[in-house]
């Protein structure tokens, strides 16, 4: 890694290139940081480390709750430790090993006495029948796919109200799909059936309901996906990278989709392909993310602030935890999403909240380069109890939106329409890897309305776009307490314009 340090009385000073200062102590916890964001944020949500014993490797790529609310971790070295006392104010977890040997688990879930984890090769059915806190059986639930190469992961999600598990199968190499069913996602259900349901993932990242209950992956920048996203996974939809078609023989009851034509915008040719399903959120690359990973629906009423029933999703090369909301208009998916916390320790791959509402998350920088400076990392994000000025959630409405905050705007700027800045783009939808955002536009806020309690402002803009995501800054409004927004940007993905 290539940074300037200096020493400083509590630890050390790092700066890596084209980013802030930061400073960590002895122990790589935070300390603070200049010029950047996460100082800030740290007085409102507290980064706690869980240290790790002395000789353990923890990449963790998956967690789930257990019953006795212990956390499971799947680690991407192939092993689950049962977690205790992590929700300490100074925590000194317990590692119990469970098992070993599988590989790269990046799902984990739990129902009656069993694990299922999803490792690269299939889903594994996990149990200790002696009773003495190790894994004595593993049994193969489905391997209906092929598996060939080390960048061919899977992505495994919790059970579904009727006890379904989900599997989304990354590409071959990332690029091709060599191996059956690859760039695919599974349905396995409980009497162990599975169930090709979609085509034309390309690199998921994570797997698992929206906040209300739709099933939603990640989707990694690259061809065919211009920026990281996350998107809705229809049955019987098509996600967007055809290279992945070669599968559909063995998947008779779906129809192969036409193959969608490169150079496009995915707004003109998701007319075209009618199973294509658009981006439901779109990250802005860099901006927010680069490769966005694991997420949690936050359900812990109230304990980890004002964001209730919103989506939190790790990031790996940044080392951040991001926000997101979705809302389904016309009949198609769309949403917004929001920066939340920096200053992780490690690249992060998945994140779960705890018993008592804190958010742990946890990662590894095996394989590429991440912003954090620790191989990997145990952590947790503890709400301290103050409240944020924040954009809470943006909404469409026919003509604008609806912006939400965590406190009262102040009336004088809340009612400015000026104060509302919004830009939009597109990217192209091609095969070529990533892409630049163009078609850009800056609509005119005609009119902004603030709430009487100062929660809410709705704003009239002169025109929306379809396909384009519409970024705000926000950087002019105050509250009625005078505070800045914490973060002042937001991006809504506009797939659908609702009625008036």
């Amino acid at each position: 890694m290539n940074c300037f340090a200096r020493t400083v009385k509590s630890g050390i000073a790092l700066l890596l290139p084209g980013l802030a200062w930061f400073m960590v102590n002895t122990s790589g916890e935070e300390v603070g940081d200049w010029w950047g964001t996460a100082e800030r944020e740290r007085a409102y949500y507290r980064l706690v480390n869980l240290p790790i014993p002395q000789g353990l490797i923890v990449e963790a790529g998956a967690f789930v709750t257990l019953p006795d609310n212990r956390i499971a971790v799947g680690t991407r070295r192939g092993d689950i430790y049962l977690l205790g006392q992590v929700d300490e104010a100074k925590p000194t977890p317990s590692f119990e090993l469970f098992a070993t040997g599988l590989d790269e688990i990046f799902g984990l879930a739990y129902r009656d006495g069993a694990f299922y984890v999803t490792q690269s090769c299939e889903l594994t059915r996990v149990t200790d029948r002696s009773g003495d806190g190790r894994a004595d059986k593993f049994e193969t639930i489905s391997d209906t796919w092929g598996y060939a190469n080390y960048h061919e992961y899977a992505f495994g999600s919790k059970f579904d109200p009727d006890g379904n598990l989900y599997v989304a199968l990354g590409l071959s190499s990332s690029y091709h799909s060599r191996a059956l069913f690859r760039g695919w996602a599974m349905k396995v259900t409980p009497e162990g059936r599975t169930i090709p349901i979609a085509s034309g993932l390309r690199s998921p990242g994570g797997i698992g309901p929206n906040e209300h209950g739709a099933l939603f992956y990640i989707e990694s920048q690259g061809p065919w996906n211009s920026s990281c996203s996350l998107k809705f996974l229809k049955p019987g939809g098509f996600m967007g990278h055809p290279v992945s078609f070669n599968w559909y023989n063995y998947a008779p009851h779906l129809k192969e989709p036409a193959k969608p034509e490169s150079g496009t915008r995915i707004v003109s040719e998701k007319e075209k392909v009618k199973e294509l399903v658009p981006y439901a959120v779109v990250f802005p690359y860099i901006r927010m993310g680069r490769s966005i990973t694991g997420y949690v629906v936050n359900r812990t009423a109230g304990k980890f602030g004002p964001f209730e029933n919103q989506i939190f999703i790790g990031d790996y090369t940044q080392s951040l935890i991001m926000r997101a909301t979705t809302e389904l208009v016309n009949g198609v998916w769309q949403g917004a999403c929001y920066p939340f916390r920096e200053g992780l320790s490690t690249g992060i791959l998945n994140v779960q909240f705890t018993p008592e509402g804190n958010l742990l998350c946890g990662g590894t920088n095996r394989g590429w380069p991440v912003r954090g400076i620790k191989p990997f990392a145990l952590e947790r994000l503890d709400w301290t109890g103050r409240m944020p000025f924040e954009i809470k959630r943006v909404s469409i409405i026919p003509n604008g939106f609806k912006i939400n905050f965590t406190k009262p705007v102040d009336a004088t700027t809340g009612n400015d329409p000026n104060n509302y800045r919004v830009s939009t783009f597109t990217h192209i939808y091609h095969s070529g890897y990533g892409g630049p955002e163009v078609d850009k536009s800056i609509p005119n806020v005609l009119v902004a309305k603030l709430s009487a309690d100062g929660l809410h402002a709705t704003i009239r803009l002169d025109q929306l776009t379809k396909g384009h995501v519409h970024e705000f800054d926000l950087g002019a409004l105050r509250s009625r307490e005078r505070d800045e927004l914490l973060h002042r940007n937001a991006y809504y993905t506009v797939n659908e314009i609702p009625e008036g």
